[in-house]
């Protein structure tokens, strides 16, 4: 096995319209964020809504959590069951289609190249996980 640090190449590419025009926040700003590990109990079509998941997660309290996430499109309830994935913690909770959400799960979302702003069907979205298991509630920095 050699020491020789491993590189990947990139090709460079343009911004996505959106990180171009997000101003840029303080340290501070960022330490407001409560960004955690929860791991996904159980997943379901939200009654009311088109485009979301109605999602149970072990957040490491005795209660757990529910958020209502935008990733109908792109992943079926039964395969998110077990994953561990990033969530904002601290997030006001609000109703959302009659369900409420507590939090946030992040994904990173990307266009195809050339594709429209709002084509849904050429757009990627992945869920933010852990590269391996975490206890649920852990903190993510």
């Amino acid at each position: 096995m050699s020491d020789e640090p491993t590189t990947i190449e990139t090709t460079p590419t343009e911004p996505a319209a959106s990180e171009q025009s997000k101003p840029q926040i303080t340290y501070d700003d960022f330490l407001k964020l409560d960004l955690r590990v929860a791991t996904i109990t159980h997943a379901e079509v939200h009654p009311n809504a088109d485009r979301l998941l109605k999602v149970q997660l072990d957040d490491g309290s005795l209660a757990g959590r529910q958020v209502c996430a935008g990733i109908k499109a792109w992943y079926e309830p039964e395969e998110l069951i077990g994953k561990q994935v990033v969530i904002v913690a601290n997030l006001k909770p609000r109703k959302i289609r009659g369900e409420m959400s507590e939090g946030m799960i992040l994904a990173a979302s990307s266009k195809a190249p050339g594709a429209e702003e709002n084509a849904v069907e050429q757009e990627d979205v992945i869920v933010l996980g852990v590269d391996r298991p975490a206890r649920p509630g852990s903190s993510v920095s």
